[in-house]
C-alpha cells in the first residue's frame, strides 16, 4: 500500500482580507486574545497595589489572633516554674511568701479565721429574674467575668437594682451573695481579692474547716440582711461552731473595707435581745473573738461616697469626661451611662453607711479640718524599717505653711475652694422651688429615673448658690438632691455623734455601725486593729460645676479643669487629695484606733486594746511583680507580705504586743489631737 501523505495548506499573509466579513483571521483574534491577557494581569497587579484599610483592619486583626493563640500555646507549653525562672532572672531571687517563712519558723493554725468581705468584692448570683434573664440561673451577676454587662446591659441594671422603695428585691427578682471562700477569693478571673491571704494561712496549716468566709449581700442595708437571708444569725452560729470545733481557740475575725462597718453593726447586733439582735448576751464578743484586724476600714465614712451619690463620679469618672466630653453622659447602645449607675447605685443602702460621720467636729468646717497643713509634694522616703509613733511624738511634728480648706467637702468653683469664708455669699437652698424640669416631657427619661427628674433648673441653681458645703452640710444637701433615698437610708444609718451613750435611743440598730454612736462589746481581752496603706493621694474634697441643662441630665459634675496653682499639688482634676490608700483618708482609718477608742473611753469603756497598723505604699519595680508585694492601696492591700505576715502571727496566737505595737508612717496621732471631741 502507497504511503498517503497529507499536504499542509500554505497560511495566508497577515495582510489578506477575511474570508467574510463577520469573521476576522486567526492572526488578529490571538493578537486580541494577547492584549486581553495583558489587560487582566494589568488589572490584578493594579488590585494587589491598592490595599484598603478593610485589608489593614483584617491583616491587623489576623496577625493579633495568630500572636495570641502562639502565645497562648508557648504559656502552656512552659514548664510552671518558667515564669518564677524568668521573674528571678530579672530582678534577682524572690523571697518566701509570708505562710512559706512563718512556716519554717515553727508557726501553726491556732485561732480559726472569719473573713468579712467589704462593698463590691463578693459575688452576686442569680436565683430568679424576668424574662430577659432566662439561661443565668445561678450565674453571676456580680463578679467572675461580668460579660452579662456587655451582652444585655439594661437587663443586667435591671435586676443588679434594688426596690427604690424597700431597699429589698424587686418583684419577680431575686439576687443572693455566693457562700463559700469562692464568694470573695477573687472578684474577677486574675484579680485576687481575699486569694493571696487564703493561700498563705493554707500554708501554715489552714483549710476550710478552719476558715469562713462571710458573704452577704452587701447591696443591702445591714440590718435588711438578716431581715432578708438571716446574714447575721449566720455568722453567729458559724463562729459559734468554729469556736466549739477547734478547742474552744477564740476567732480572728478579718474585715475589708465596708465590711469593718458591717462587723461593727454585728457586734452590737449579735449582743442585742431578740428580736432586734441576736440575743448573744453582753458577754458574746468576749467568748468567741480573740481580735478584729480591720483593713482598710472606713470607721468615719468616705467623702469619695459623697460625689457618687450626688453626681454618680469619682476622680476617674470626672478625668474620662474630661478627655470624652459627652461620652458618659450620652445614650450610648441604649444605655445612658452616668444615669443608669445613679439610678442603680442609688438603690443600694449600703452606699449610705459610708457617708461621712461625725460632722464638722471630725472632718472640719469652712475654714478648718485636722489634716490642713498636709503637703502633698513631699513624700517621706520608705524605709526597710519601722517608723513608731507614739503620743509624745506629736509635740515634735512641725506643720507646713500651706493650709487648705479640707473641710469644704462642695465646693462650686476653685475661687470658693480657696477664699476666706467670711468672702464667700451664699444663699440657702433649702426654701427653694423645685420641679419644671424638660424631663418630664421626655417619656425616655422615666426608663432611666433618678429623683434629679423632679428636680428643676432653679433647685440646681440654688444648690449651686449655696458655694460650700461641709460635711454636716452635706446630709443637708443629699436631703435636697435626693429625698428619697435618704429617707431609705436614714431609717438605717446614722452620722452624728452621741452625747450621752445610755440614752435608750442608742439601742436601735441605725447606730451599730457609727462607732461616734456606740460601745465597743465589754470585752476587755479582744483586741482590735486598724489595718491600712498610706502613701497614695486619696479623695478627700471636690470642686463642682453646673454641668449644662439638658433633658434626663444630672445638674452637677465635678470641675476636672480645676487645678492647683503653683507651689502644691493637693487639686488635681478638680479633685483635692490627702494621705490615705487612694479610697479611705487616713483620718476615716485610723482615728478611732489612735483615740476615739485608745484607752479607756466613753466609746470604748472596758479597754479593748486598740493598735494602728499602716503600711507604706510601694508600687511594683516591674510588670513581673503584678500588683506588687508592698502595696497600699485598697484592695492591692490584701496581697501586701507584710500585712499578711502580721496577720498570720495573730491567727497563730501572737498580740498586737507581739507585733510591736503601733506602726505609723502618717500624721493620725498629731491630726487626731486636733478633734476637739469628749472622750
Amino acid at each position: 500500500m502507497s504511503i498517503l501523505r497529507r499536504r499542509r495548506l500554505p497560511q495566508p499573509a497577515a495582510s489578506a482580507p477575511p474570508i467574510d466579513g463577520n469573521t476576522a483571521s486567526p492572526s488578529a483574534t490571538a493578537v486580541e486574545e494577547n492584549e486581553e491577557k495583558e489587560k487582566k494581569a494589568k488589572g490584578r497587579k493594579e488590585a494587589k497595589r491598592r490595599w484598603s484599610c478593610m485589608d489593614n483592619c483584617c491583616w491587623l486583626i489576623g496577625c493579633i489572633c495568630a500572636a495570641w493563640w502562639l502565645l497562648l500555646f508557648l504559656y502552656n507549653a512552659m514548664p510552671p516554674s518558667f515564669p518564677q525562672y524568668v521573674t528571678e532572672a530579672i530582678t534577682g531571687p524572690m523571697s518566701d511568701p509570708p505562710g512559706v517563712k512563718l512556716r519554717k519558723e515553727g508557726l501553726r493554725a491556732r485561732h480559726p479565721v472569719v473573713f468579712v468581705p467589704g462593698i463590691v468584692t463578693g459575688g452576686l448570683e442569680l436565683w430568679e429574674g424576668h424574662h430577659c434573664a432566662d439561661g443565668l440561673f445561678r450565674k453571676r451577676l456580680w463578679g467572675g467575668t461580668f460579660g452579662e454587662v456587655y451582652k444585655r446591659p439594661l437587663c443586667w441594671v435591671e435586676h443588679m437594682s434594688l426596690d427604690n422603695e424597700s431597699g429589698l428585691d424587686p418583684p419577680g427578682i431575686r439576687i443572693r451573695p455566693v457562700t463559700g471562700l469562692v464568694a470573695a477569693d477573687y472578684f474577677a478571673p486574675g484579680y485576687f481579692v481575699w486569694a493571696v491571704l487564703i493561700a498563705n494561712l493554707a500554708r501554715i496549716g489552714y483549710e476550710e474547716k478552719t476558715m469562713y468566709m462571710a458573704a452577704y449581700d452587701w447591696r443591702l442595708s445591714f440590718q435588711n440582711t438578716e431581715v432578708r437571708d438571716q446574714t447575721l444569725s449566720r455568722i453567729k452560729s458559724n463562729i459559734e461552731l468554729l469556736v466549739a470545733t477547734n478547742g474552744g481557740n477564740k476567732v480572728v475575725v478579718i474585715p475589708h473595707s465596708m465590711g469593718v462597718l458591717y462587723f461593727l453593726h454585728f457586734m452590737k447586733w449579735v449582743e442585742a435581745p431578740t428580736p432586734m439582735g441576736g440575743g448573744g448576751g453582753k458577754d458574746w464578743c468576749a467568748k468567741h473573738i480573740k481580735a478584729v484586724m480591720n483593713i482598710g476600714g472606713p470607721f468615719l465614712g468616705v467623702p469619695k461616697a459623697v460625689s457618687g451619690l450626688f453626681s454618680a463620679e469619682a476622680k476617674d469618672v470626672a478625668v474620662a469626661r474630661a478627655i470624652a466630653p459627652g461620652v458618659l453622659d450620652s445614650d450610648f447602645l441604649g444605655l445612658q451611662t452616668l444615669r443608669y449607675v445613679m439610678h442603680m447605685t442609688r438603690t443600694w443602702d449600703s452606699t449610705m453607711s459610708m457617708i461621712p460621720k461625725g460632722g464638722d467636729t471630725i472632718w472640719g468646717g469652712l475654714d478648718w479640718s485636722p489634716e490642713e497643713d498636709y503637703d502633698c509634694i513631699s513624700k517621706k522616703p520608705k524605709s526597710n524599717g519601722f517608723h513608731f509613733y507614739h503620743d509624745k511624738d506629736v509635740e515634735n511634728v512641725t506643720s507646713q505653711p500651706h493650709y487648705i480648706n479640707y473641710g469644704r467637702i462642695i465646693s462650686f468653683g476653685k475661687d470658693v475652694a480657696d477664699m476666706p469664708s467670711s468672702m464667700i455669699e451664699r444663699i440657702d437652698f433649702r426654701d427653694a422651688v423645685k420641679g419644671s424640669n424638660l424631663a418630664h416631657s421626655n417619656t425616655s427619661c422615666q426608663d432611666v429615673w433618678t429623683e434629679y427628674h423632679e428636680f428643676g433648673v432653679e433647685a440646681a441653681k440654688a444648690v449651686a448658690d449655696y458655694k460650700a458645703y461641709t460635711a454636716s452640710s452635706v446630709l443637708d444637701l443629699l436631703h435636697f438632691v435626693a429625698p428619697k433615698m435618704m429617707q431609705r437610708g436614714s431609717a438605717h444609718f446614722s452620722y452624728g455623734i452621741a452625747e450621752n451613750l445610755d440614752d435608750l435611743k442608742y439601742n436601735h440598730y441605725k447606730y451599730w455601725s457609727n462607732p461616734l454612736e456606740t460601745k465597743l462589746p465589754h470585752a476587755p481581752d479582744m483586741e482590735i486593729y486598724s489595718m491600712y496603706g498610706v502613701g497614695i493621694p486619696t479623695e478627700r474634697a471636690y470642686v463642682y460645676k453646673l454641668s449644662p441643662f439638658a433633658e434626663c441630665n444630672i445638674p452637677f459634675q465635678i470641675d476636672s479643669s480645676a487645678e492647683a496653682g503653683s507651689g502644691q499639688s493637693c487639686l488635681q482634676g478638680g479633685v483635692y487629695s490627702v494621705n490615705g490608700d487612694e479610697t479611705v483618708p487616713v483620718l476615716s482609718a485610723g482615728y478611732m484606733c489612735a483615740k476615739g477608742w485608745r484607752g479607756k473611753t466613753r466609746f470604748n469603756p472596758s479597754g479593748i486594746k486598740t493598735y494602728i497598723r499602716e503600711y507604706d505604699h510601694a508600687p511594683p519595680a516591674n510588670l513581673l511583680e503584678g500588683r506588687g508585694t508592698q502595696s497600699g492601696a485598697h484592695v492591692d492591700i490584701m496581697g501586701n507580705f507584710a500585712l499578711i505576715e502580721d496577720i498570720i502571727r495573730v491567727a497563730a496566737g501572737a498580740t498586737g504586743e507581739d507585733l510591736g505595737g503601733d506602726q505609723v508612717y502618717s500624721d493620725i496621732f498629731k491630726w487626731s489631737e486636733r478633734i476637739n471631741l469628749h472622750l
